[in-house]
């Protein structure tokens, strides 16, 4: 049975969060067994690295494209930075999704590059190239490509000094790291793991990512995780547009999660599985306890929050209708805590329940597909998250 984590929501200091009446906030807490070994763990080290700086906290957070255009986990990722500023870890996974044309990248980093490449994501159906933890891959064909990558958000300080690139080259193709106007080699190789490793004497905020293709060769970057020798919290965001859960059953995961070791994964993968006119609640139950064995098989102690999916709509006959299927997943979320020993965080209820996204829309904190939320609205969300994992503490 579950219960309610021992803390009541409540707003804290750092919080911007407007007060909305349709909000329900005293829904805003987690709801997990108060016996499961795995929350408890996760909390209390989350509570020692707090208290003395030292130790280091993986956060994964997975989803769709709620988590890629990432202003949602980013607002959680900068609450948690901003209260402990002495614990402010590496930067973590990452990936330049706009290297590729049409694809949307997180606000907090920019991405350039002028070379035609090949984007891979696990939503095809039989995808082309390699695909690790991060769902997406973008892949340099025939020719020389540079990945030009910028840290912008200035609110944390996340220059690296540890930089990992994965990928994968059938050619041996080895990438370079271009900085200070030189292109440097990795520091080791990884080769059983596609690991390509640099460390460098002094912190840098930007970098290039240099794949010297030539005629006939090719390198799928899979991602790129940020690092630096300070302890504290790392927040990793993975997402994929119209990811559903089977979509990254695809991915080799199992390597990427040895890299990341992660303490708690917050899934927020669900509403593009339920978005369909029948909903199959047993194979999406069975398909994220899949994805869950995949990740304990890493890490036996991760702890998992499961979100549950936001009211929403979908289009029939170009006419929206509310999307009950909503409510169904949100009870096999309840279930997957459960069978887990991980937690629920309602996104569902605090919303306002059923038909909620009508009155997120026109307060402007949704978007007019009612499916998606504006940056408002998204922020309010990682404040909402944040508060709720917060009380625990």
């Amino acid at each position: 049975m579950l219960c309610v984590g021992s803390c009541h929501a409540q707003q804290s200091e750092n919080s911007d969060t407007k007060t909305y009446p349709f909000i329900r906030y005293q829904a805003n807490k987690l709801h997990y067994d108060s016996t499961s070994l795995t929350m408890q763990h996760f909390f209390n080290k989350m509570r020692h690295t707090a208290a003395t700086g030292r130790g280091t906290v993986n956060i994964v957070h997975m989803g769709g494209s709620h988590v890629q255009a990432g202003v949602f986990p980013n607002q959680v990722r900068i609450r948690i930075m901003q209260q402990w500023p002495q614990s402010v870890g590496g930067r973590g996974m990452i990936f330049p999704y706009s290297a590729a044309a049409k694809c949307n990248n997180p606000d907090d980093y920019k991405v350039h590059c002028k070379e035609k490449v090949v984007l891979t994501r696990n939503v095809y159906k039989e995808p082309e190239y390699p695909l690790g933890l991060c769902g997406i891959s973008v892949t340099a064909v025939d020719t020389p490509t540079r990945i030009q990558m910028l840290a912008t958000d200035k609110r944390v300080d996340y220059s690296v000094q540890h930089i990992v690139v994965l990928g994968h080259s059938p050619q041996d193709v080895v990438p370079k790291l271009g900085c200070d106007d030189r292109e440097i080699p990795p520091s080791y190789i990884d080769t059983a793991r596609h690991r390509y490793v640099f460390n460098l004497n002094h912190p840098i905020d930007s970098f290039d990512i240099v794949l010297p293709c030539s005629q006939g060769q090719t390198f799928t970057l899979t991602g790129v995780c940020l690092g630096n020798r300070h302890p504290g919290f790392s927040y990793h965001s993975i997402g994929v547009n119209g990811a559903a859960v089977p979509d990254y059953l695809k991915c080799h995961l199992a390597d990427d999660l040895r890299l990341l070791r992660p303490d708690l994964v917050i899934f927020g993968i669900g509403i593009n599985d339920a978005n369909e006119k029948v909903f199959d609640t047993v194979a999406f139950k069975n398909n994220y306890l899949a994805l869950c064995d995949s990740i304990r098989r890493v890490n036996p102690r991760c702890a998992f929050i499961f979100v549950t999916n936001n009211d929403s709509y979908r289009k029939v006959r170009r006419r929206y209708t509310v999307n009950t299927n909503g409510l169904l997943a949100r009870e096999v979320f309840y279930r997957l805590a459960a069978l887990t020993g991980g937690a629920v965080w309602d996104q569902f209820e605090i919303m306002g329940g059923l038909k909620s996204m009508e009155k997120w829309q026109k307060a402007g904190l949704a978007q007019s597909d009612k499916v998606h939320f504006t940056r408002t609205g998204y922020r309010l969300m990682g404040d909402l998250l944040f508060e709720a994992i917060y009380n625990e503490l």
